[in-house]
This record gives C-alpha cells, structure tokens and sequence, in this order.
C-alpha cells in the first residue's frame, strides 16, 4: 500500500507510480467517493475513450446522439405543456 499526506487544504497526491499505471494525467479529473470509512479515488474515463467504448456497438455513437437528441426534444416538449 501506498501513502499519501493529507496537506493544509485537504489536498493529496496520487503517487506517480499509481497514475503512471492508471493513466492519470495531471489537470485531468478524478472522482472521489467515501465508501464506510475509506475514501475512493476513481480514474473518470475521457470523452475520446467513451467514444471508443461505444465506436464497437451498432450503430457507433451517431446512434446514441440521435437518442438524445429525442430525450431532449421530448423533455422541452413537456416543459412547454407545463409552463403553457
């Protein structure tokens, strides 16, 4: 296990060794998450690697921004029903 020093602001630092092997870059973000009484730091996938992640499915990711382009259509059309 690696240690890391909790500083003034609450601020930590990845060891380099741990970025290195997840591909963290700095400036990128991270998501952090208290699980009990441990705090998670989790590597956030980015834009490019989503798109790869949905470039193997049908339809590839066209697909999916016609589906939410409809949600959102849908949504403002009930918005305007609401609002008259």
């Amino acid at each position: 296990m690696k240690t890391a020093k909790v500083g003034t602001k609450g601020q930590i630092v990845i060891p380099k060794e741990i970025r290195d092997e997840l591909g963290i870059r700095a400036g990128e973000t991270v998501g952090v998450e208290r699980a009990d009484r441990e705090v998670r730091v989790r590597r956030l996938l980015g834009l490019d690697e989503l798109q790869g992640t949905f470039a193997a499915t049908p339809g590839g990711t066209a697909d999916l921004e016609a589906e939410h382009r409809r949600e959102l259509e849908a949504e403002e059309q009930r918005a305007r029903r609401w609002t008259g």
